[in-house]
């Protein structure tokens, strides 16, 4: 599965969320290390909803970029 993430600046590090999977989020130092851990909150998130029974939801979020005149 591909799930979309959405990866934040915030003061002093980053932080990473995934819309299609309530309360799975990751922070990091870096991105690249919000990346790796918002991969494992992933397959986490989705071992723990197997082992209760809840269906998986598909990924459905897209993201897409909007180019606007400064």
């Amino acid at each position: 599965m591909r799930y979309a993430i959405v990866i934040e600046k915030a003061e002093n590090n980053f932080s990473a969320y995934v819309p299609d999977l309530p309360g799975c989020v990751a922070t990091g130092t870096t991105v690249a290390e919000v990346e790796s851990e918002i991969r494992e909150a992933i397959e986490f998130h989705l071992e723990g909803m197997r082992e209760d029974g809840i269906p998986i939801p598909p990924p459905a979020s897209r993201v897409e970029y909007i180019d606007i005149a400064a």
